[in-house]
């Protein structure tokens, strides 16, 4: 079964980029359903859990700056009230993501989006490691086409997914995830069309048979 895990700065297409390996491949795109499945084990909210996810635009780095109070968990930007909600431990939330990755890989494989993937799943067989990056400037140009937003408003949100992406990476693992030494393959896929970006990943992917 194959694997492949993709580190998307955002701006990169990487939600567009991995479905298309995925169907390529034959494989799930996992991506929402790490925090839904964390959130049923540790029978928390899904707020709850995206607060503490890397791929949630503000909770992570909220969280780190100690920001986040509950029973208000933060979603997106917007304070949710939850009744009743116990405080989620970051730790458990990580050390849960890890086990549903690596249990989700040896069962059925698939391409990963965010979470640390090329880390968690370092040792996993055969498992191809994809960075998706691009200068600051083009990323933003992209978001904002995209997202038909004013290039002010696309910098802002590209610079805190950043620092969130980034702090979840450097404060569990230690590790920085722009490091080329973690993957396999690294794409400027604000350069490269995301077709071409695709047939890249599955061609490579394919090779490490």
């Amino acid at each position: 079964m194959r694997v492949v895990t993709i580190s998307a700065t955002y701006g990169t297409a990487g939600s567009h980029i991995g479905p298309a390996v995925a169907a390529q491949l034959g494989v799930p795109f996992v991506d929402r359903a790490i925090p839904s499945a964390v959130s049923q084990e540790l029978g928390c909210t899904l707020e709850e859990a995206l607060a503490h996810d890397d791929r949630a635009e503000h909770g992570l780095g909220r969280l780190l700056a100690g920001a986040m109070r509950l029973p208000t968990v933060t979603f997106g930007g917007v304070d949710l009230y939850v009744p009743g909600a116990m405080p989620l431990a970051p730790e458990e939330f990580v050390r849960r993501t890890e086990r549903i990755l690596l249990e989700t890989a040896r069962v059925q494989g698939g391409v990963f989006l965010g979470r640390a993937g090329a880390v968690v799943l370092a040792d996993h067989p055969g498992a191809l490691h994809v960075r998706l990056d691009a200068p600051l400037r083009r990323r933003v140009l992209q978001t904002a086409t995209l997202g038909g937003i004013g290039e002010r408003e696309a910098r802002k949100i590209v610079e805190g997914s950043d620092r969130a992406r980034a702090a979840y990476v450097r404060h569990f693992y230690r590790l920085d995830p722009a490091d080329p030494g973690l993957y396999h393959l690294v794409i400027d896929s604000t350069t490269i069309p995301v077709p071409t970006c695709v047939d890249l990943i599955v061609s490579a992917s394919e090779s490490l048979d």
